[in-house]
Parts: structure tokens; C-alpha cells; sequence
């Protein structure tokens, strides 16, 4: 019995430390939804306004935008690198696509489609770069970027391009029964990247690469070619993209884009995307992008003055990638 007493403590300690390490794990994979769920009941307590429908409307409409840059972002972060360009990309192809029109005299249909193609191109450039010529994606993409924002400006020479057909604000305008039409793109921009990051041979080798592109490459996966493909598909998101902030904005900038860098970048990083590379999927993609964009939309709600939502933006992801860090050395 005084063998038998000290072995069942033992096993009980264990089990109890299991157990504690389990639900430690539970929350630091979920802690996005937890943070969703109570700033949601946070921002409701301090103003009832904040669960009115139209606002509802107003969050999944800014979440869309912010939503087809945040998956594009999430690519190339999944094969260890990453893209600084995308934002910038999103306002340059925008304002190729709206010159196209107004200068040119195209239909707005094929306006688009040279912008989103446009925006395509840019990011298979960047891929071909990182991949062929053994450039450091931050510092590549980081030059990209300033061209792309020097490009855009010299485009629209300063001005706000406001000349846009109905066709090409339509689907940033239209609603269904008062709901708007355009996080419709963005749900379907999801259960894509999903099946394919899930279901393809392509998305299996978007994780090994990211997870280890050595031994990727000994088991015959074209380490080189599955990154330029994740590059080129994040410029076509981020194309996608700026059609639908210039179609939401009934214009576009000359700094179209450029305050998407911040929350880009955090969104996957909060969704659970490890900067490190081969972790990650869309729901915590969409987790990440619902947070800010509530807290974006909270935060004015309650009349907190703007400049400190970049603050708070940034201490976000100082703590997305503190949760990042401990998730993987302790869970894996």
C-alpha cells in the first residue's frame, strides 16, 4: 500500500499536468476566435450601435478587402518568405485597370482583367526573383513595393481617379435583399485557397516547402517552381483585391493600398500563419482579418481617435508572433 500510494499520486500529477498543457495548447491554436469573441462583447457593451445591421454590413464589407490581401500575404508566409509588394501591387493594378478605361476607352470588364493581369505578372516577377536569382524576399519585395508606390503615383500624377463606369463599381455598390454582394468574392476566394492548400498536390507541397525545403527537395518536390506559383497567385489575389477597393471606393488613389501593409501582414500572422513557414490554414486566416477588422471598426465606434489604431495594430502583431513563437517551441 506505501508503494502503491505514492505511484497513484504520481499518475495523478501527470494527469492533471497533461491536462493543463492541453488546454494551455487549446487556447494558444484558438486564441484568435477568443479575442474575436470577446472585443465583439466588449465593443456591444460600450455602444449598442456596434450590433446594428448596418454595421454588421459595414464590417463584412471592410473585411473584404482586407480579407483577399490577407490571403495573399498568407502564401508566400506559408513557403518560409515573404511579400511587402502586395498592398502597393493591389493599388498599381487598381489604377492600371481604371487608366485602361478612362485613357484607352476599353470596356470595364477587360479594364479589370488587365489590372488583376497585371497585378498577376507583378507577383510572378517577385517569385521569379526570390526563386532564380537567390534575392532575400523582405528586401525584394520591400523595393518592389517603393517602385510600385513611386509607379502610382506618377500615374495618377497625384489625383483621384473618380471616372468609373457603373460596371466597375457594381459589384462593390450591389446588395441582395440589403446585404452587400462583395465579401461573396471573399468567401469564395476562401473555399478556394482552402481545396487548394487541402486538397491538391500543390498545396501539400506549399506546406513541405515551408516546412522544409531541403528535405522537400530530395523527395522530388520542384521547390523553386511551387514558390513562383505561390508568388503568382498572391498578386492575382491581391489584384482581385484592388478591383474591389476601387469598386467599393467608387475611386482610386494615389496611395491606393497603402494602409493594408500593416493588417496585411498581421492578419494570417494572428490567424496562426507561422512567419516560419509550413503552419496555417484559411479559417485562421479569416479569424485574423475578422479581429482587426472589428477592432478597426470598434475602435471608431467608441470614438477612439485614429492615430492610435495603428498603435494598437502594431502591438497586435507584436503579440501574434509572441504567440507564435511559444506555440511552436511548446506544441509544435
Amino acid at each position: 500500500m506505501s508503494q502503491a500510494t505514492p505511484a497513484l499520486a504520481s499518475a495523478a500529477t501527470r494527469s492533471a499536468s497533461g491536462e493543463g498543457t492541453s488546454i494551455l495548447g487549446w487556447v494558444l491554436h484558438n486564441v484568435v476566435w477568443i479575442w474575436l469573441v470577446a472585443l465583439v462583447v466588449i465593443f456591444g457593451l460600450f455602444n449598442e450601435y456596434f450590433f446594428t445591421t448596418f454595421n454588421l454590413q459595414n464590417i463584412m464589407v471592410q473585411a473584404t478587402v482586407l480579407g483577399m490581401i490577407g490571403l495573399a500575404v498568407a502564401l508566400p508566409l506559408l513557403v518560409a518568405e515573404i511579400d511587402l509588394s502586395l498592398p502597393a501591387n493591389l493599388g498599381f493594378s487598381s489604377a492600371i485597370g481604371a487608366m485602361v478605361y478612362s485613357n484607352l476607352g476599353f470596356p470595364w470588364f477587360f479594364a479589370m482583367l488587365i489590372g488583376v493581369a497585371v497585378a498577376t505578372l507583378i507577383g510572378f516577377f517577385n517569385g521569379l526573383c526570390i526563386t532564380k536569382l537567390r534575392m532575400v524576399s523582405l528586401i525584394q519585395t520591400l523595393s518592389m513595393m517603393i517602385i510600385l508606390q513611386g509607379a502610382l503615383l506618377a500615374l495618377t500624377q497625384g489625383r483621384t481617379i473618380t471616372n468609373l463606369p457603373d460596371g466597375y463599381v457594381w459589384i462593390g455598390q450591389a446588395t441582395i435583399g440589403g446585404w452587400p454582394v462583395m465579401p461573396i468574392i471573399f468567401v469564395a476566394a476562401l473555399i478556394a485557397i482552402a481545396v487548394l492548400l487541402r486538397k491538391t498536390v500543390l498545396g501539400r507541397g506549399i506546406y513541405a516547402v515551408g516546412g522544409n525545403p531541403i528535405a522537400s527537395n530530395s523527395a522530388g518536390i520542384r521547390v523553386d517552381h511551387v514558390k513562383i506559383i505561390t508568388f503568382t497567385i498572391a498578386g492575382f489575389l491581391a489584384g482581385v483585391g484592388g478591383f474591389l477597393l476601387g469598386s467599393w471606393q467608387m475611386a482610386i488613389t494615389s496611395n491606393q493600398g497603402s494602409s493594408y501593409l500593416l493588417y496585411a501582414i498581421a492578419a494570417p500572422i494572428i490567424g496562426g500563419v507561422s512567419v516560419f513557414g509550413g503552419r496555417g490554414n484559411v479559417v485562421g486566416v479569416l479569424g485574423g482579418v475578422l479581429l482587426l477588422t472589428v477592432i478597426q471598426v470598434g475602435l471608431a465606434i467608441i470614438a477612439v481617435p485614429s492615430f492610435y489604431v495603428g498603435m494598437i495594430g502594431g502591438f497586435m502583431i507584436f503579440i501574434a508572433v509572441a504567440i507564435d513563437a511559444i506555440r511552436v517551441r511548446y506544441f509544435g
